[in-house]
This record gives C-alpha cells, structure tokens and sequence, in this order.
C-alpha cells in the first residue's frame, strides 16, 4: 500500500479497464500514433539511417530503432516537494499492460523484460526549481513501443493523486493535528473518488508519521475508502432538515433514534441561520432523552442521544442571527471566529438554565462541555491557519474543494522522459536540451512477482475490462 507497511495495491484493488488501456483508449493519441509506427519498423527490420547531433556516426549504424530500449524517468516539479501517490496503480497499468499484440491478436506481456524501480506511496519528492535536479518517482528500462502507449494514464494518475495527498498534508499541517473531513466528492465525478479517498489517506498516515500524531481519516463516501478498506461517514444534510419543515431538534432526535449507536450524532445547526439558539434547543432535547434512558435502565440506547458535535455550515453571504449586531460585519460572514467562540460559550454553559437536580449537574455539564464543534465552507489551509493562530475553539475541519485546488502554487503535473537510449549495448544520454537522467535514493526495484503473475501475464481475453 504504502510506505507505511511496505506493501504495494495491484490490480485487484484498481480493477483496470485492461483490454482498452492496451489498446491506447485512455492515451493521448500521438502515443498510440508511434506506438504503432515503432511497431510496423520492427516487423518491417527497418535500421536506422539518419545522422545523430549527438553520437558519431560509427556509432549508430544498423540499429533498429522498432526495438530502442530506453530509460524514462516520471518526476515532479511541484514546490518544495510533493507527497507521492498513485505510484501502485501506475505499477499495475505498466505490470498488466506493457507489451504488444501478435499477428494472431494474442497480447504479449512486456512485464517480465522492464527494468522497474519505484518509490512506495507516502514519500516526498523534492524540488528545488532546478529542472535537471528532480527526484524521479518511477524509472522504467524496455523496449519503448511496449510501454509508449502508457504516458498519459501513468502521468494522470500520479498527478492527481499526488497533488490530492500534498494538499490534504499541507491542509493537516494548517490544522495543527485537529481532523480534516475529506469533503470534495460532490466537486467531481465519481469515477475518482476511490484514488482521491486513497490519496486523503496517505496524507493523513504521513502527517502522523511526521508529526507523532493520532490523526484518523474521515471520508464521506464507502468508494473513497475502497483502496484501504475505510468506509464513509457523515450525518444530516440541509436537506433532511427540510423534510422536517425546518426543526433541526426534530431531525436530529429522528436521527439518533434510528442510526446504530457507533455513528456520531452531529447536528447541522445553520438551517435557520441562527446557529447559537439551533445548537442549544438539539443540545437540551438529546440531552433529555439521553437522561431519560438512562433513568429507565436503558444505557445502550441512551448512548444513541450523545451528542458528538454540531456543525457550522454558514454561507460565505450570510451572518448568523446569533452574533451580537456590534461589529465589523464584513468579518461576520460565513463560518468566522466570532460565531464559533459564540456556539462554544453557549455550549458549555447551556446546562446553567435547564432545570434538572442538583446531583445531575456535573453530568449536564460534562455533557455540554463534550460536544464539539465542526466548521466546514469555505475552508482552506490559509483559513485554517488563521482559525488556529487565532486560538478559535473549532475542533474538527471539513474541507471540501480547496483539496483538489490546481493552481500556481498547488501544481503537481506529472512528466515522463526519455532520458537514455541504449545503443550497441551502452546506455547513452538522450533527454532532451534541460532534461538529465536524476536519481532519487527512495527509488527501489519492483520484482516482477509483484503483480498477480497468472493475471498480468495472461493474453487480453483473459482480461478485458472489468
């Protein structure tokens, strides 16, 4: 999975559409273009006959270029470094889908010819803005026709789940060790909602790891925990409180009466914009029947009346009818400072006014005091650092888009190059003017029992697209 066990995903994690991707479906087409023009110059003995800028020509005579091995190196440039995922399921696509189709239209696995080393998920790469001084993530040694149609979902991958794992990090980092609910799936289509969870997760493990932290990962949907066996979690949306003409105190008794007692009962207490007296009137009434139960004996199900939290979900245009009129109320938009200290004060002391005995006091108020409070819209690392330099008494952090920002400063675009050539035996550079082969000591050989063997060296009908 990782490099925090040492074990790496293979395709029956992933599931690889493999018959199209050997075929180039997912490939920038110029790729599956050569792909096919290397291959035609094999079958045809074609040697090269050029002249070359670069070696004498005693040097090149008689090569056939159908069959050029070549070294490429993937790599980075994000700033200062990236936290690498994805490299598994480049793996897989490389290790179920290098090679070629004979005559007869029997596919031929490369796999066990390629020369493959590769860092484990949960690394960083560094970089310094020196192009010739990158960290490569994955080196490949083969025939390049075997492997050529390959590029753009190696790359895609790489990319996206890297830039997810190193926005996730930088946004725990922000956090100060506090959790982040992994919020983006309605803000993409969910075919990648798998590869996403998993890069949320990998972050989640390094930050830990750094940090000597106890951080969980929290996701929202099942498909984003597929990859390390997590399952999704939330609550209530705006929506069911609709249902229930508005009663959030409704809702939410509904809801801790139905769920299995495992799942934490936060209410969404923004419905009527009114967050200090919405969290008050759900706080009082689950604290009621929590009470309730437990007086009658029925301690389990008194458990499902715990309040675990109440979330503040306050549009970026709204200001919340709690906050005392006094003030900047251009700071007062959305989810701010002084509307979370406002829930936190009310929380703790909500206990003062309910009528309950004397000998209940210490429990009420334990109660209170447990609950925590969610924030989420609109949240980003820079607002979370501002939260917490504050000192605002914001307990957990949903954070949505901004974990799959794609900007100047979030840019992880992956490249592959071509940066040897192996002519008459010797392994020649050959990158192009900027470009050098580099080294990265994280990079270590993938043996070719990695992959499941009876799968990835089976011809396509033994693997179409699952």
């Amino acid at each position: 999975m990782s490099v925090f066990n040492g074990k790496r995903l293979t395709n029956a994690t992933f599931k690889l559409d493999v018959e199209r991707m050997r075929r180039g479906w997912y490939s920038d087409k110029y790729f599956e273009n050569i792909g096919h023009m290397l291959a035609v110059l094999n079958e045809k003995g074609y040697t090269f006959t050029g002249g070359s800028p670069r070696l004498p020509d005693s040097k090149i005579k008689s090569i056939p270029v159908g069959d050029t091995e070549v070294e490429i190196q993937w790599f980075t440039r994000r700033q200062p470094y990236a936290l690498v995922a994805g490299v598994d399921k480049a793996l897989s696509m490389i290790a179920y889908c290098a090679g070629a189709f004979d005559s007869a239209g029997r596919f031929q696995s490369a796999w066990e010819n390629l020369e493959v080393e590769a860092v484990q998920d949960g690394v960083f790469a560094d970089y310094d803005g020196d192009p010739r001084n990158v960290r490569p993530v994955l080196r490949v040694r083969g025939i390049y026709r075997h492997f050529a149609v390959l590029e753009t979902p190696t790359l895609g991958i790489l990319s996206r789940a890297s830039r997810i794992a190193t926005n996730v990090y930088n946004t725990l980092k922000a956090a100060r060790g506090k959790p982040i609910l992994f919020f983006p799936a309605r803000f993409d289509v969910h075919e990648v909602q798998a590869a996403d969870g998993y890069a949320y997760d990998i972050a989640v493990n390094r930050y830990n790891l750094d940090f000597h932290g106890q951080v969980k990962s929290f996701v929202s949907t099942d498909a984003q925990g597929d990859w390390w066996g997590g399952f999704g979690g939330g609550t209530v949306p705006h929506s069911v409180i609709a249902c229930f003409l508005a009663n959030t105190t409704e809702a939410m008794l509904c809801f801790a009466d139905t769920q299995p007692p495992e799942v934490p009962r936060i209410a969404l207490v923004d419905f009527n914009n009114d967050s200090v007296g919405t969290s008050l009137r759900v706080l009082k009434a689950m604290f009621a029947r929590f009470r309730e139960l437990k007086q009658a004996g029925s301690d389990v199900e008194a458990e499902k009346f715990r309040l675990y939290g109440v979330r503040l979900d306050t549009s970026g245009s709204m200001r919340d009818a709690s906050l005392d009129p006094i003030g900047a109320p251009a700071l007062d938009l959305g989810v701010n400072p002084r509307l979370v200290v406002a829930v936190r004060q009310a929380l703790d002391s909500a206990w003062e006014s309910w009528d309950i005995p004397a000998d209940l006091e210490e429990e009420a108020k334990s109660y209170c005091r447990e609950v925590k409070i969610v924030v989420s819209g609109g949240f980003n690392p820079e607002k979370i650092e501002r939260f917490e330099r504050l000192g605002v008494p914001a307990d957990i952090y949903g954070v949505g888009s901004s974990l799959m920002a794609n900007d100047d400063a979030t840019n992880t675009d992956f490249t592959a190059d071509v940066v040897r050539v192996k002519v008459n035996n010797d392994w020649i550079d050959m990158g192009k003017i900027g470009r050098v082969a580099c080294d990265n000591p994280d990079l270590e050989p993938v043996l070719h029992d990695y992959a499941e063997r009876e799968d990835c060296c089976a011809d396509s009908d033994a693997n179409s697209g699952r």
